[in-house]
Order: structure tokens, then C-alpha cells, then sequence
């Protein structure tokens, strides 16, 4: 399949591409500064631009066959590149014809917010990191209104270490005294299985140790 990364460049954008790529795919890699990717792929094409400009994003996506975001913002608290991102990406969609979109959020948002500890619903989310948390929340209300065949994909918070326990896919909105930490690599391994996959299509899947 033609597959496009948005957030390319990104820590699991990275991770995401070489899978894609592993896995058979021709990759398009979006991003501000793409050859920053430091990948050099027969099947991997690169797109410079600003996934916050519409034409940028359409001319992008015309042509793929599934488009997988993994948009961020780096440190930036107040960005909405997330939720303003995916619907260009929504409406270059609809006008250009792929259907399969793959969207990243977080382990919390809306119906999985008690798997959350106090840390997360309090601190982090609560405070800390508020206005990305609510850019998520309103991404993921455009990808369920979008008419596509989506999978959203909420994972715990990052590491690069061995989780403690295994991962689980599919985590019950019931589900409490989580790790909730995931790898990047196990992360990016399951957003490129959901490329072909259409066990989660029009849903939310969690994934947390």
C-alpha cells in the first residue's frame, strides 16, 4: 500500500515509518523538516510541509491508500497541530478518495479516563498538561464524525525501556492499576499492523502495560 506518516520525524513517527517500510509499504514521510527522518529507502518518499496548511496536507495525501497521524508538538502546550492537523487530513481525505485513517491519541481520553491514575487525571492531564489533553479529546471527536474507516490508537505515556509487565492491547475501560507506559517500538509495531488490520475499525483501542 502508499501509506503516508504524518509526524513523520517524530519519536514514534520514526519507529512507524521503518515499520511501514519492514512491512512491504511505500511510505510517504510529512513533515516541516522530513530528511531530518535519517532514513534512505527504495520505498520511502519524503513531503515537506505544515500539516496546519490544508494545501500542504492535500497535495500530500492524494494518492496514498491509508494515512497514518502521529502528529505532535513537540513541547509546546498550547499547539492544537494535533486536533487542526487531523482535519486537514479529514477533508484531504474526502476529497481525494482513501478511506483508512490510523490516528494516535492518549490512554484517558474521554470514555477511558478512569483507567487513569491520580497522577495522570490530577496532575498531569488535570494541570500539567491540560490543553493537550483537551486537543486530543477533540481530534478524536473529528475522526468519529469523519465518515472514514478509522482506528484510533491510545497508548500509555512513552518509554524506550522494557515494560514491567506485558502490554495490553485493547485495554478495558474498566481496566485499573495499570503501568500505564508502553515502548515506542511495541507502539509503532501496532499502528502499522492497523494499516491492513480491520479488527479495530471505528474504534478506540488502548494500549498500556
Amino acid at each position: 500500500m502508499n501509506v503516508i506518516v504524518f509526524g513523520a520525524t517524530g519519536t514514534v513517527g520514526k519507529l512507524a515509518v521503518s515499520e511501514l517500510l519492514a512491512s512491504g509499504h511505500a511510505v510517504t514521510a510529512f513533515a516541516r523538516h522530513p530528511e531530518r527522518l535519517g532514513l534512505d529507502h527504495p520505498q520511502l518518499s519524503h513531503h515537506a510541509g505544515d500539516a496546519l496548511d490544508a494545501a500542504d496536507v492535500s497535495a500530500a495525501v492524494k494518492g496514498q491508500d491509508a494515512v497514518l497521524v502521529v502528529l505532535g508538538a513537540g513541547m509546546s502546550r498550547r499547539s492544537r497541530i494535533r486536533s487542526d492537523g487531523t482535519l486537514n487530513v479529514i477533508r484531504a481525505m474526502q476529497a481525494h478518495g482513501p478511506r483508512r485513517l490510523i490516528v494516535q491519541s492518549t490512554l484517558g481520553a474521554r470514555d477511558s479516563w478512569n483507567t487513569l491514575n491520580f497522577w495522570w487525571k490530577r496532575v498531569m492531564f488535570g494541570a500539567l498538561l491540560a490543553p493537550v489533553f483537551r486537543d486530543h479529546e477533540l481530534q478524536e471527536r473529528l475522526v468519529e464524525a469523519s465518515g472514514l474507516d478509522w482506528t484510533i490508537v491510545r497508548p500509555g505515556a512513552f518509554t524506550d525501556a522494557a515494560t514491567k509487565r506485558p502490554v495490553i492491547e485493547d485495554v478495558p475501560n474498566t481496566a485499573r492499576g495499570l503501568d500505564l507506559k508502553i515502548r515506542r517500538a511495541d507502539l509503532a509495531r501496532f499502528l502499522c499492523r492497523q494499516v491492513a488490520d480491520r479488527t479495530y475499525l471505528h474504534r478506540a483501542v488502548g494500549l498500556s502495560s
